[in-house]
């Protein structure tokens, strides 16, 4: 991608420590693991506050495209471990998935199942990535962080499928998911500059597709529980396809020694 953009640096709006979440009798530790929203475009003093604090990894969850146009970000002068596992290989691929027409009919046409069936086709064909998310969560030390572009698609099935490897409960699960609709009005507007330039090259309008989501009537859960419930129809567990593609009992028993209180 030879697009280039002024990217104005910002906090994210989107970063929550999934510590608390009920498994069990017990809960996530705070400090284990945070999802955020797009960490490459953090200012300085965030980054240096997320160090102090604990941060030593970083998943990044974004295509090949997303990184070429804003990279690593202040995270890179720290030393902090960096692991790009993209979800989906290319915004095309993104576009794809969220798109109805070619050329200038294309347009953004979704709703809550769709992305739903999304999320569970990511699971599926980007099995081998989650496994490589959770393998490295087991064993890093200190926190740490995972994120896509605004937190909620690609970041929402890691943490999903984190969640189911711990033991919790579709109501976690869906609850963690869901948290980050009251968050979108701020996310669209701290990924204006980059989404738009990506979605243009795409022949996307990002304003429209922005207004499309916010007219959605049905609640957010709704995706997540679709992503559920399809995985169960197709494979029983949903985390068949991660088992498959090498999720080892001994990085579950990793998983929840580090990730669970008590």
């Amino acid at each position: 991608m030879t697009a280039t953009i002024d990217i104005q640096l910002s906090a994210p709006v989107n970063l929550r420590d999934l510590g608390g979440i009920r498994v069990g009798d017990s809960a996530l530790r705070d400090g284990f693991v945070v999802r955020a929203d797009d960490l490459s475009m953090i200012t300085s003093e965030v980054a240096q506050d997320l160090v102090e604090n604990g941060l030593t990894g970083v998943i990044d969850l974004r295509s090949k495209d997303e990184v070429a146009l804003t990279g690593r970000g202040p995270l890179a002068a720290h030393r902090v471990t960096y692991h790009h596992l993209p979800l989906m290989d290319s915004m095309t691929t993104v576009m794809d998935n969220v798109t109805t027409g070619t050329g200038s009919a294309k347009a953004f046409s979704v709703d809550r199942v769709h992305f739903g069936e999304m999320y569970a086709s990511m699971v599926e064909v980007a099995a081998d990535r989650l496994v490589s998310a959770l393998s490295i969560m087991a064993v890093a030390p200190g926190t740490t962080a995972f994120h896509c572009a605004g937190g909620r698609d690609r970041t929402g099935v890691l943490a999903a499928t984190l969640l189911l490897a711990l033991g919790a409960d579709d109501d976690a699960i869906v609850t963690d998911y869901a948290a980050t609709e009251a968050n979108m009005p701020a996310i669209n507007a701290r990924l204006r500059p980059v989404v738009s330039v990506l979605m243009s090259a795409k022949g996307v309008d990002a304003d429209e597709m922005a207004s499309q989501m916010a007219a959605l009537t049905e609640p957010s859960s709704v995706s997540m529980l679709t992503m559920l419930a399809r995985l169960r129809d197709r494979h029983g567990d949903p985390l068949a396809p991660l088992r498959a593609a090498g999720l080892s009992n001994s990085v579950v028993a990793q998983l929840k020694a580090r990730a669970l209180a008590g």
